[in-house]
């Protein structure tokens, strides 16, 4: 809820007149003086967002030197407009009676990664849109501990640059280097292969590209799409997460290095990349106006709506043989023996996918269309053949393949409802041949997100290749964790698992379900779960890889948003009685929201969140609205899905299975075919929306709107012309809250 009041030039006082002795004056703003209001309101808010310290990477530093780790992660920093890498040093020693609060140091010299020119390329442009980003210059990286590379995109290019290698630190910013291209296009998703840090792999015109930091050579490794600009006649991609991968189920790659280099005899390694191969020729094409609109052009894209067919997926395999020098010797294309849908015919949705440590197997969740069934399989990287090969080859390729070489699903999750998309899971080396161990939730037991270790049985040569025949028997289930509370694991949620003292780390809402915290528990014998941070406050917690430090970000009721680092101290012999110890702080300031809590008619607890004006006066009443107001007496709209048939199939079967089995359904979600039931008083209802939306398309409101006209009913329509699904430019942001705001005090 917000509330909104401030002294302006151009007010006008109300009197209002529904209550008795609660009568109170509101001050009406003029246009002006709401924008003058929405402006330095956007500038305090942009901070909160925007300041804090995030993606956080601990380095431990060598006995000799004064600080134990180092620190890095992404921040925007004092007078800057823009996310930067940074790194803060943590001193082995504190004083008990001092507060620490560490500096932040810029890693690169004078370095500008938002793009020169203003603005992103297409495919950055959708991503930002996909991964709600509304920051600008560095907003991620890929780092590869032992070599110290650091891997970044800016200014529409790759950089990379390095910082404590062989423990080699260094004491002043530095320049970063830009790994030239000699091919055009936009260079997206790029990741440092982990068993050779030389090179990087990356998605160039949705194809699987990489190139060597050391030779500079480039390779393009798959050829699914033509280069023709235009999806009707190059309908394949290769390593790209698809449009409902990314929006629905929060995936937004779609290729993943193999933790190992296989060693050759003659020297040279071969690397390994599991991909996605995507083809959406059976995908409807939707038209939407391009931000070209000058041009009278529209952007062409794919776009599943319910009950349509989704795109047709498989998993292959890339492979890279390099010398002994480290140049490409070669590259092979990998794919299934069978057919994906002959493997797992259920398998809709591939929504995670990976390797095992040791790089043994590669792995892969999927789900089907209805999201009821969820199976994580294990496939052997030797169970891919040569692709592009002649009958006779292909066949001898197939003959070569030993009995005991095949998939593995060892975990299954069913639901009558449907199944929450995670992001844990962490398997364990395997101790022996024909058993893997692996921590995983679940939700479906109870109701409630537990850990669980589980013990599957491989059962090689056991299997018979017809439909869904390789299920593994779970010869142990241990939960970890469980009561009437969730371990947090959507949204990029971690666990942080101590091999050597069998412990796990987790995040979750054991003390409350307003507050986040860490804890820790034993996962060989689950028992007692330890608190590590304070009570009293919502932690988002990040734990160093030796396990001796956390940082927590947190903030409660009445502390703004603080970032602290915490030192577990105590024996190892005895993890999980470690004393967490206040070590270092990182400077922030906000003023927060409060937090209040009333039963709703259902007897249900809710909890909503407060924010006062700066220029509160006590004991005077301020006009106060939810943000997302469907009433009373008015109502607001942005972007509105007013047609369910029209928006896409992941989210909108997940709830309302197909337009064909359950029609009904359909028909009574969509307020267009219900606008009879709207008022017939002008300034009762107000829609917004982006024309370039690609998510919820503007036909939404286009089709409401000419639904209402049918009926004879008013509406009040602000259209944003060169805005999306979320409202990137400044002025437009600032006219859309301008609007809210005047929308309510003209009409409340």
């Amino acid at each position: 809820m917000t509330g909104v009041d401030e002294l302006s030039d151009s007010t006008e006082v109300v009197e209002m007149e529904d209550v008795n002795s609660t009568q109170f004056q509101v001050e009406k703003h003029t246009w002006d003086g709401l924008r003058k209001i929405i402006h330095n309101s956007r500038k305090s808010t942009g901070v909160v967002i925007n300041k804090a310290p995030h993606d956080f990477q601990f380095i431990q530093k060598d006995e000799t030197s004064p600080h134990s780790h180092r620190i890095y992660y992404l921040g925007m920093p004092y007078a800057s407009r823009e996310n930067a890498l940074l790194y803060s040093d943590i001193p082995k020693k504190i004083r008990k009676d001092a507060l620490l609060v560490l500096s932040w140091k810029q890693m690169l010299d004078h370095f500008r990664a938002s793009p020169h020119h203003g603005s992103f390329s297409r495919e950055e442009e959708l991503l930002r849109e996909r991964k709600r980003l509304g920051v600008s210059g560095i907003t991620s990286y890929d780092y590869h501990r032992p070599s110290g590379l650091f891997l970044f995109q800016a200014n529409s290019s790759l950089y990379y640059c390095r910082d404590g290698q062989n423990n080699s630190f260094i004491t002043a910013p530095m320049n970063p280097v830009e790994i030239k291209s000699q091919s055009s296009g936009t260079r997206m998703d790029p990741k440092i292969c982990l068993g050779d840090s030389n090179f990087i792999g990356f998605i160039r015109n949705n194809d699987i590209w990489v190139t060597s930091i050391e030779t500079g050579e480039e390779r393009r490794l798959t050829y699914c799409h033509k280069g023709i600009d235009n999806p009707k006649e190059d309908p394949k991609s290769a390593g790209v997460a698809t449009f409902v991968t990314q929006e629905e189920f929060d995936r937004f790659t779609g290729y993943w290095w193999s933790p190992v280099a296989r060693e050759e005899s003659d020297g040279g390694k071969t690397l390994q990349i599991l991909y996605e191969e995507v083809d959406e020729s059976e995908v409807e094409i939707i038209h939407v106006p391009s931000p070209a609109l000058e041009e009278r052009k529209t952007d062409v894209y794919r776009y599943p709506r319910a009950g349509t067919q989704n795109p047709d997926i498989t998993l292959k395999i890339a492979e890279i043989r390099t010398d002994n020098a480290g140049k490409i010797v070669s590259t092979q294309e990998k794919e299934l023996p069978v057919p994906f849908t002959t493997l797992f015919p259920s398998a809709e949705y591939i929504t995670r996918a990976g390797w095992t440590k040791d790089g043994q197997f590669a792995w892969a969740v999927m789900m089907d269309r209805r999201q009821q069934r969820l199976q994580l399989v294990l496939l052997p990287p030797t169970l891919f053949v040569p692709a592009n090969q002649d009958e006779a080859g292909r066949q001898e390729s197939l003959d070569a393949l030993s009995d005991t070489v095949q998939p593995f699903i060892i975990y299954q999750e069913s639901s009558d409802i449907w199944i929450n998309v995670h992001d844990i899971f962490h398997p364990f080396i395997q101790t022996k041949d024909d058993e893997i161990t692996f921590i995983i939730v679940n939700e479906s037991k109870t109701g409630f997100c537990h850990l669980y270790r589980i013990t599957s049985v491989i059962q090689r040569g056991r299997y018979h290749w017809a439909k869904d025949d390789f299920k593994c028997p779970v010869k142990e289930e241990v939960a970890i964790t469980s009561g009437e509370w969730e371990v947090l694991a959507n949204h990029g949620a971690k666990i942080w698992v101590d091999e050597g003292t069998k412990v796990v780390y987790f995040q979750g809402t054991k003390d409350s379900p307003l507050e986040h915290h860490l804890y820790v528990v034993s996962y060989d014998s689950p028992g007692e779960i330890v608190r590590l941070t304070k009570p009293g406050f919502s932690h988002s917690c990040s734990v160093s890889p030796t396990f001796d430090m956390f940082v927590s970000h947190y903030s409660s009721l009445t502390t703004a948003p603080c970032v602290h680092i915490y030192k577990l101290n105590g024996l190892d012999s005895n993890p999980l009685h470690k004393e967490p110890q206040f070590w270092a702080s990182f400077p922030f300031e906000v003023t927060p929201p409060e937090i209040f809590s009333f039963t709703g008619k259902s007897g249900f607890e809710l909890y909503g969140m407060l924010y006062k004006p700066q220029n509160l006066v006590a004991g005077r009443k301020h006009p106060t609205v939810i943000f997302v107001y469907g009433g009373p007496q008015v109502a607001i709209a942005g972007a509105p899905v007013t047609l369910w048939i029209a928006y896409d199939t992941g989210y909108t079967e997940r709830y309302l299975d197909t337009p064909e089995k359950n029609p009904k359904g359909y028909e009574a979600c969509s307020v267009a075919l219900h606008v009879d039931k709207l008022p017939n008083e002008p300034n009762r209802l107000l829609i917004l929306h982006g024309f370039l939306d690609e998510n919820v398309h503007f036909f939404h409101t286009n089709f409401l709107v000419s639904q209402l006209i049918r009926a004879g009913k008013p509406y009040n329509l602000q259209v944003y012309p060169n805005e999306r699904h979320s409202i990137r430019c400044p002025e437009s942001g600032e006219h859309y809250e301008i609007m809210l705001l005047h929308f309510l005090q003209q009409n409340l």
